[in-house]
């Protein structure tokens, strides 16, 4: 199941029917299978308690990605869990820096958060290589241009059809 909850942010997410439906294609792609993930969408600074508290990291960020996945056995494949947290307001102010709507950048940030359960890293330059191309793979192949326009996986604005 895919949640989406708020934690002292004063934002409501919407589209969350299409959202679940690209996060549950790109997981399937990466051959696992989804589970429990749920985003929270928070303030700043209470990202900034996560991620010293839990990382030791004394900075704000986007994203915080907690990784409870399963791990595979013989005859399964990874059920992919976790938590995603996500400030909105480095969201909006990353959107603007980087010259992208708000809904690109969120939708990048949450693909990046699914991404590191499904086992990409980000450390080294090599890993941040690989995981910007599979966000830009997958921004580019589950994005919807138009509200009639499907994409590869055939969700549309509409829904999945």
């Amino acid at each position: 199941m895919i949640g989406f909850f708020n934690h002292k942010a004063a934002y409501r997410f919407k589209g969350k029917q299409l959202a679940r439906a690209g996060i549950t294609a790109l997981i399937s792609e990466e051959n696992k299978r989804t589970g429990d993930i749920s985003f929270i969408f928070c303030s700043d600074e209470y990202l900034l308690d996560i991620n010293k508290t839990y990382l030791r990291h004394d900075y704000y960020t986007d994203v915080i990605t907690f990784d409870y996945c399963t791990q595979k056995t013989p005859k399964s494949k990874i059920k992919v869990s976790g938590d995603i947290f996500i400030s909105i307001k480095t969201v909006r102010a990353n959107a603007q820096k980087f010259g992208v709507t708000f809904e690109q950048e969120l939708t990048r940030v949450m693909y990046h958060g699914v991404l590191h359960l499904c086992g990409y890293k980000d450390k080294s330059p090599k890993d941040k290589k690989v995981m910007k191309e599979k966000e830009n793979y997958y921004l580019d192949k589950l994005s919807i241009k138009k509200n009639n326009e499907r994409n590869r996986f055939g969700i549309s604005a509409k829904g999945v059809e």
